[in-house]
């Protein structure tokens, strides 16, 4: 397993320290969790930018929501 450190705003590092005391999981927990959540919306980002520049279909929305009947 990898390993590296990283230096935090002390305010930031504060709330991690509560967050860490208030939950019993540790502050790699929280940061692993974070660069997980992190990575999946980036990557989801460059795919999306990836079709639009192949001209992809698109679908609005809108329409989306009323295929699958969520406008009600």
């Amino acid at each position: 397993m990898g390993m590296f450190g990283i230096d935090l705003d002390p305010e930031l590092e504060a709330r991690l320290d509560r967050l860490e005391k208030e939950t019993g999981r540790t502050k790699a927990y929280y940061a692993e969790l974070a660069i997980k959540e992190f990575l999946e919306d980036r990557e989801d980002y460059l795919k999306g930018i990836a079709a639009l520049e192949r001209n992809e279909p698109r679908i609005s929305l809108e329409r989306l929501e009323r295929e699958l009947g969520l406008d009600r």
